[in-house]
């Protein structure tokens, strides 16, 4: 078993520091050339060997830690990109790049993984297998995880791990609890044609505007009246957009938004349910309306015994007093798509301020997790792929 308070001890400073960096250089989707330089670079300082991984975006990394004996393989990853945000913290390293902030945490993400893949490499003859650390380019777009998985990442895989910072814990606790997480995304958008017009002649037209309102009321009574009661569904329109100008009928308008569930059925049900209600209402109205859906992720589903596999682990590493519970949540994640294909666990890891400062939300301009936990996080990592491996953290 690993000494993981020397490891801890030799490690506090490196992962602050990893951190700042990262969250001083935010790059977006897409972009994240120097993030995944500086990453590849600080893998070589240790002498652990990595490959590019990606077919459509070469900024993902994928790193191989061999043990000393053979044995399974257990993926651990992290995502890397930031949002167009502004930021507003104040922090003396705040982001460099005007508009864009780790507002979602993603460099305390690769801030610990990064740490505990050094700690690994450390400890690699006393595993029994092979560890491979993802950081994973996209994640915000959701479209990094399918492409690494397109890249090979997941190619003799046995199993699969990860996290994301939650600010609603205390730093340094963690929720691993069995069956859904996280939601399944979709995107939709429906689009109404009708005949634009001068607005003191609406009977010489056909109003897009007013099917369009219609349209977004009613696809609220597919939660209420077309959903089981038990189950847990989100139809959120997130634009609505129409017309030109004040005194002109609008011929065109469309929807924007979101479908949000953990049930294969109920997506189903909201995607036939939008299709169907934005037809009718459009005919109704003498308009026509087209519904389009863009797939972004799964539900993210624990394995049960790889969540109980990294529950013993965070008891050994962070105490049995470290293990929270925290309600499953509609926020998307991509990582389902690798939880699809391999048995996985994700967790929820605090990053919930204990030193009296305020704990923003996930993309907020002033999210500022607490910074005293990354340590455990990373040595949390690293016991989680030795439970896997080697059966004991």
């Amino acid at each position: 078993m690993p000494d993981y308070k020397k490891l801890k001890d030799e490690f506090s400073s490196y992962v602050t520091e990893v951190r700042r960096y990262l969250h001083a250089h935010p790059e977006l989707s897409h972009e994240e050339k120097e993030t995944s330089l500086y990453l590849q670079r600080e893998l070589a300082k240790d002498g652990i060997p990595f490959r590019t991984c990606g077919k459509r975006f070469p900024w993902g990394i994928l790193a191989e830690i061999r043990g000393g004996t053979a044995g399974k393989t257990v993926l651990l990853r992290s995502d890397m990109d930031a949002l167009p945000i502004e930021e507003k913290t104040g922090l003396p390293f705040a982001s460099e790049a005007k508009g864009v902030m780790h507002a979602c945490c993603h460099d305390t993400h690769m801030a610990m993984l990064l740490t505990a893949a050094r700690m690994l490499n450390r400890v690699k003859d006393e595993l029994r297998g092979t560890v491979r650390i993802l950081f994973e380019p996209s994640e915000e777009t959701g479209e990094g995880a399918a492409d690494m998985l397109e890249g090979g990442c997941a190619e003799g895989v046995d199993f699969a791990w990860s996290m994301h910072a939650w600010p609603a814990l205390p730093a340094g606790h963690v929720s691993i609890e069995d069956g859904p997480r996280m939601g399944a995304t979709d995107e939709f958008r429906v689009d109404v044609k009708g005949l634009p017009g001068h607005a003191a002649a609406p009977h010489l037209s056909v109003d897009a505007t007013l099917a369009a309102a219609s349209i977004a009321t009613a696809l609220q009574t597919i939660v209420s009246r077309e959903v089981h009661p038990a189950s847990t569904v989100v139809v959120t329109i997130g634009q609505l957009h129409s017309g030109t100008r004040w005194n002109v009928v609008s011929g065109d308008a469309f929807l924007d938004g979101t479908i949000r569930c953990f049930r294969e059925k109920d997506r189903k049900t909201a995607q036939d349910g939008i299709t169907r209600i934005s037809e009718s209402i459009a005919r109704a109205h003498g308009c026509t309306a087209k519904s389009s859906f863009r797939w972004a992720a799964d539900a993210v589903v624990n394995d049960p015994s790889v969540s109980a596999a990294a529950r013993e682990a965070a008891t050994e590493v962070l105490g049995a007093d470290a293990l929270a519970t925290t309600p499953a949540t509609l926020v998307g994640e991509d990582f389902a798509v690798i939880m699809d294909r391999v048995p996985s666990a994700f967790g929820f890891f605090g990053t919930g301020r204990t030193d009296g400062g305020t704990s923003y939300p996930l993309h907020n301009e002033r999210c500022s997790p607490d910074e005293s936990g990354l340590i455990q996080g990373a040595l949390l990592h690293t016991a989680v792929a030795f439970r896997l491996l080697n059966g004991k953290a």
